[in-house]
Formats: structure tokens, sequence, C-alpha cells
């Protein structure tokens, strides 16, 4: 016998298989013995009352060998020979665009401005002990993206189901836990993630692809408006008929190097503000209704948005247990990020905390057309360092004193390793950016009592939520509508956000490129 059935429990019942076993033997009315296996489908806390509840979705097997689905093997083939698609582009809108065209019969070729992630682990620590950014290896660039070193969460919006659970299915089979499978909110971890990305990267080699590190894209070979190829920087030519452009939200020069190419790119609405960081035992004491958190739940999280004056509020990548980290790409800027490991123990909560921003707020950098947005951005991380200390150490406030606009005359213990120096935010941040802040976080100290405190911090500047520019391409080929072969991808393009999102989008548009190649046959 076999049956779905919905649980909820304590959260020590359901940390026991022991435990929850018997329950379920109970609602069964059958004795613990005859249970052969149980699989969790889903898995969720339930905070909105003081007694928290974990609620989970199991299959049961009774009386009869077990036959879980297993993950969907991957259709790899041998394509060595097969014609070659070039990937701009190593974070998860390439990698699985990858994965898709060996499925599909192509070899890809990837191109990553970046290091590889072993090297990469090493500079982002070196980014951390000297304060200075390595331009083309650090926390945005490189091998697995900027998701690689910020959180590994996989929470997704989208409603196509399928493609999710194949996504999260692709990252199980390279070494990531069973519970990304159920969990509501899964995620993965910051130091479990660089060990799959290199086992995809086998993958991909094990079949035939390629992978070419430290080697950035500065110009598409065109001929009679087709794709013919790539130059590096090196300056080899490299030919093939298709280029997948999936280079992630902050390579700037991607875009204005299209732009100056004639090919249309958009400015686009996004948000930008500042990372707040708390003690995780305040979000925890707050969201668990506790004084102290039980050892069988989770480090806290919360999700926070509201309208302030005609503008989203809302907090962006939230990170329970979690640190601070240095995101900047280019020296005398300044971005922070957040970043959880896999446990979720660091003694510290942050949350980006962003306003929607509109296109009348780049006004002023209207010269610079669909590169309005991304030169407002630019303008505020260097703000950031020119209110910062030396190298990456970043412009700080406590919370309180930032929302009543009050300079703070010292700062508690932070996760931001190069340090932060006190910085009266209120008063240099776009005023668009700074009162909708100031106004969201007094909404937010009503909604979550506690979280208004100066035993909390405001760190400068979160300015990379999303693409400050949208790379259009036509809805039917997915290619840009002025250049046959170009495929814009993922988030730097304007069309995901997140890794989940952006793997999808990777593999929607290697199907397009397989049905292109065909055609031209």
């Amino acid at each position: 016998m076999q049956k779905i059935i919905d649980l909820v429990l304590s959260p020590k019942q359901a940390s026991d298989e022991l435990i929850y076993r018997s329950v379920i033997a109970k609602q069964l009315n059958v004795k613990d013995g005859r249970i052969s296996a149980i699989r969790i489908l889903k898995k969720s806390i339930d905070a909105r009352q003081r007694q928290i509840k974990v609620q989970m979705r199991v299959n049961v097997f009774v009386d009869e060998n077990p036959s879980f689905e297993k993950d969907s093997e991957l259709k790899i083939k041998a394509v060595d020979n097969a014609e070659p698609v070039l990937v701009i582009g190593s974070g998860p809108a390439g990698l699985f665009a990858a994965i898709q065209l060996i499925e599909l019969g192509f070899k890809p070729l990837v191109f990553e401005r970046g290091a590889d992630v072993s090297q990469r682990k090493r500079d982002v620590a070196q980014i951390n002990r000297t304060k200075k950014i390595i331009s083309e290896s650090n926390y945005s660039f490189g091998e697995g993206g900027a998701g690689t070193f910020s959180d590994g969460k996989l929470y997704t919006r989208s409603k196509k189901r399928g493609s999710v659970e194949r996504i999260l299915s692709i990252l199980h089979q390279h070494g990531a836990h069973e519970n990304i499978l159920y969990d509501a909110h899964p995620h993965i971890g910051t130091d479990k993630l660089p060990a799959i990305i290199k086992r995809i990267r086998e993958t991909i080699i094990s079949a035939g692809g390629e992978f070419y590190f430290s080697t950035k894209m500065i110009d598409i070979i065109v001929q009679e408006n087709k794709v013919k190829g790539i130059v590096t920087e090196k300056g080899d030519k490299i030919f093939g008929q298709a280029v997948v452009l999936a280079t992630g939200h902050s390579a700037r020069d991607v875009y204005e190097f299209l732009h100056n190419k004639g090919l249309q790119i958009e400015a686009k609405p996004f948000a930008m503000g500042l990372r707040v960081e708390h003690p995780q035992a305040i979000i925890d004491t707050i969201q668990y209704h506790c004084d102290i958190r039980s050892k069988f739940l989770p480090s806290a999280t919360y999700n926070l948005v509201e309208q302030v004056n005609g503008r989203g509020v809302y907090s962006f990548c939230m990170c329970p247990g979690g640190f601070i980290v240095p995101a900047a790409t280019h020296d005398n800027e300044t971005v922070v990020n957040g970043m959880s490991p896999s446990h979720r123990n660091s003694p510290f909560a942050n949350s980006g905390m962003v306003v929607e921003l509109k296109m009348e707020d780049f006004s002023e950098f209207n010269q610079y057309g669909p590169l309005a947005g991304l030169k407002y951005q630019q303008q505020l991380e260097k703000m950031a360092f020119n209110n910062g200390g030396d190298g990456q150490i970043a412009p700080a406030q406590r919370l309180d004193d930032f929302v009543r606009g009050k300079i703070s005359q010292g700062l508690p213990p932070t996760s931001y390793i190069p340090g932060i120096v006190s910085s009266p935010m209120h008063f240099w941040l776009p005023s668009v950016i700074s009162q909708s802040l100031r106004e969201g976080f007094k909404i937010f100290g009503k909604k979550m009592p506690g979280y208004l405190t100066n035993e909390a911090i405001v760190v400068g500047v979160e300015s990379r939520t999303s693409s400050p520019v949208k790379i259009p391409r036509d809805e039917e080929t997915l290619m840009h509508p002025q250049l046959d072969g170009l495929f814009p991808c993922g988030e730097g393009a304007g069309f995901s956000g997140g890794i989940v999102s952006s793997a999808m989008d990777g593999e929607k548009v290697a199907i397009k490129v397989s049905d292109y190649l065909r055609s031209s046959i």
C-alpha cells in the first residue's frame, strides 16, 4: 500500500524520522514495522502562531518495497565533433544552457572572464584580507556566477514547476542535499556550491564541451547581420553560428560594447538600497515568539514589503545565519551583498533592503541613453566608496540612528570582514532612496516589533539586485532583433533573477539555439 498524507508536527517531531514514523503509523492505524519507507515531498515551517508547526507532505509505503522516482537522468551524448555553440558566461544561465545544448547534440564552448571556482575561492578570500578588488575574479565574476558566493538560495516564483524540478534535480545529481527537492525555500549554501559547480563543469567536459577561463569576449564577429563568432581579449577569433550571451548583471562593459556597436539595449527599472544586519537572536525572537530559538528550528528568516509614496520598499536576498560580503567589481566602488553557509550558523542575519527606482530617477544621466540607470548605479557605488574607509571598508550606521537622521557614535560587531566605519548615510544617499528606506523601516518596525533597533546596522550599498539594462530579444526566436544568432540570456539580459530562474532561461534559450541552427542547415 502507498499513501500520500499531510502532517502537522512540532519542530522536534519533524526533526526525527523515528518520531514522525510513529505519528504516521498512528494516523494510518498500522504498526510502525509495516512502514517500509517514507519520502518527504514537501516541508515548510508555519511560524504565524506562538506554537510553531512544521507542515510535511509525505509518500508512505506500507507492506511493499519503495519505488521512489529517481532524478531524471540527463541525456548526455558525446558532442566532441558536433557543431559548436559559444556560451559567454558560466553562471547558472550559461551552465544550464551548456547542459541542454549537449542533450540536443551541440558542443558548448564556454568562455568565462573570471577564474575557475577553485581559484575564485582563493581570490574572494584575498579580497577580504587585502580589501582590494580583483577585477576579473571576485564575488560577481568567475565560474558559477554571482550565485556561487551569494548564498545559493533556490527559491523562485516561477509557475513552471516541471522546469523548476528539473533544475533542482540536476543540482541534486551533482551533489546538492536532497532537501532542496522538498523544502519550501530550498538553499544549498555558499560552502557547498563550489563543489557542485565543479561537478557540473566536469559533466559538460566529459561529453565534449570545453571551458576557457580568464577569457573575456570583447567583440562579436558579424557578417550580413548574422553571428559568425567572437573575439577574445587575447586577440583570438573563435567561430560559431550562435552565441548565448549569459554574462550576468555586473558585466557593464558588455552593455557598453553592445551600445557602441549599435545594437539595441534598453534602460530598465531596478532597485537599490542598503544591507541591514541584526543579531540572529533578535530575528529568532521576533519570528519564533520565543526568548531562545529551539535547537530543532533553523535560523529564522523574514520577507518584508511595503509601498512608500508609490514605491516598493522590500527585503531582498535575506540571509539568516549569514555574512555580508564585498561584491564590487571595480576599484573605487563599494558594493555589499549577503551569503549564508549551508548550516546558516553565523550569529548574524542580514538582508538587502531596497527601493524601487523609476526611469525618471535617472534623468540627470539621460545623455547616456539606455545606460542611464547603469551610470546612476555607478555613481551610488562611488559615493559609498568615498564615504567608507580604506579599500573595501564600508559605510555603516546603526539602524535607528539612520531612521532618526542621527550620526552613530559607535558601531556594534558585524559579519563584514573588511570592516565598517560610521557614516551619515541618511544624509548622503539620494533622497529617493534615503527617505523611502527610513519610512519603510518605521513600518517594518511595527510589523516586526523589535526589528527597528540600534542593535542592528545598515551597511552600504546594496546596488546589484538586478540588471539596470535589458538586452531585447524576439519573443518567438529569443534572438536579438538586430542580429541573428545572438541569444541574450539570464539575469544580465534582464530575463531572470536568481539561480533557478536563470538556469531555466538558459535551458529555454538552448532549445531556441537548436531550432535556429537546425533550420539553417
